[in-house]
């Protein structure tokens, strides 16, 4: 009798992963409406700023400083994360903007500015036997630079296109995220040790918080008839975009350290925390950057793209793990 257990990709099937598919199936069936959509709306914003409080709590300032000494390793992630990224973003973008709706080609966009993930590269990392502290402080770093970093990135790319932030959104970051995130920070001696050992709880937390902004905004886009308007074929191209976007993003990460002569453990390090993007930062930041109209929209990217790097990226390194250095 088939086991499902032994089936590779269902043993990588994350629980995180299905409940923001149940999310959007609840959210095509039963979608929020009325005074449970205002509190859903009221919950999320409040549930945002007190992630980015959090992840402010976490951050170890001195050993951030003191990883960021190896600074081939984390200019090249910076450099692929920040710069190959929406090069390539806006390539799709330009390829694919024809075909796609307005809010489609925004989360593409959007997309590429986002900030590597942070537990998933460790894990990716240590797997293949990488440069694991270098991959703590990259993918810290990259969050931290993605505070700033990606919204201004985002008002670049799409600020005159009528689907990206707005002149409001500038507010909307300083008070939603960045000053929770930095009274984290101030915080962190004191409700920093607290903050590890519960570490499991706020990290169900974290999710519960990403699936109700899931399912928010594809109840919005629900109810303002936004679904009815894009074609499975525009989800097929919308998928095999995140495949090119990581593709190219893992090939260039893994290469480009060959010109300064980086060591295989920085290569392993700089392949996945450069290739990786962060689903947890991502929608609650899009919540606050973009028009309600086109959130529903603008997270399918994202919400694509996820499952696809944990896939590629856990063959890989398993395959790298069994591969002599």
């Amino acid at each position: 009798m088939l086991r499902w257990s032994r089936i590779p990709f269902v043993r990588r099937v994350e629980p995180f992963v299905v409940a923001i598919l149940l999310a959007i199936l609840v959210a095509a069936l039963l979608p929020a409406g009325g005074v449970f959509a205002s509190g859903i709306s009221w919950g999320t914003t409040i549930g945002v700023a007190v992630l980015f409080l959090v992840y402010g709590a976490r951050t170890a300032p001195a050993e951030a400083l003191q990883g960021l000494r190896n600074w081939r390793l984390q200019g090249s992630v910076a450099a692929i994360t920040y710069v190959l990224f929406p090069v390539l973003g806006i390539l799709l973008a330009l390829a694919t903007g024809w075909f796609l709706e307005d809010g489609l080609v925004a989360g593409l966009l959007f997309l590429s500015v986002l900030p590597s993930t942070v537990q998933s590269c460790v894990v990716f990392t240590a797997t293949a036997r990488g440069n694991v502290p270098g991959a703590v402080v990259s993918a810290t770093a990259s969050n931290l630079a993605g505070i700033g970093l990606t919204p201004l990135l985002a008002a670049l790319l799409l600020g005159s296109a009528g689907t990206g932030p707005d002149a409001g959104s500038v507010g909307r970051i300083v008070l939603q995220l960045l000053v929770p995130f930095l009274l984290g920070l101030a915080l962190g001696r004191l409700v920093g040790s607290w903050v590890r050992r519960h570490r499991r709880v706020l990290t169900l937390f974290d999710r519960a918080v990403i699936v109700a902004v899931v399912y928010s905004a594809f109840s919005r886009g629900v109810r303002q008839g936004v679904w009815q308007e894009v074609r499975p074929a525009e989800v097929a191209v919308v998928l095999g975009c995140a495949v090119l976007l990581l593709a190219a993003g893992l090939a260039a990460a893994w290469w480009t350290p060959r010109a300064w002569g980086a060591s295989r453990p920085d290569r392993v390090t700089t392949m996945f925390c450069g290739s990786n993007k962060s689903l947890a930062t991502g929608l609650p930041m899009a919540t606050v950057l973009f028009p309600p109209h086109v959130l529903g929209l603008v997270v399918l990217p994202i919400i694509l793209y996820h499952p696809v790097q944990i896939t590629v990226c856990s063959f890989l390194s398993g395959r790298m793990a069994r591969t002599p250095a």
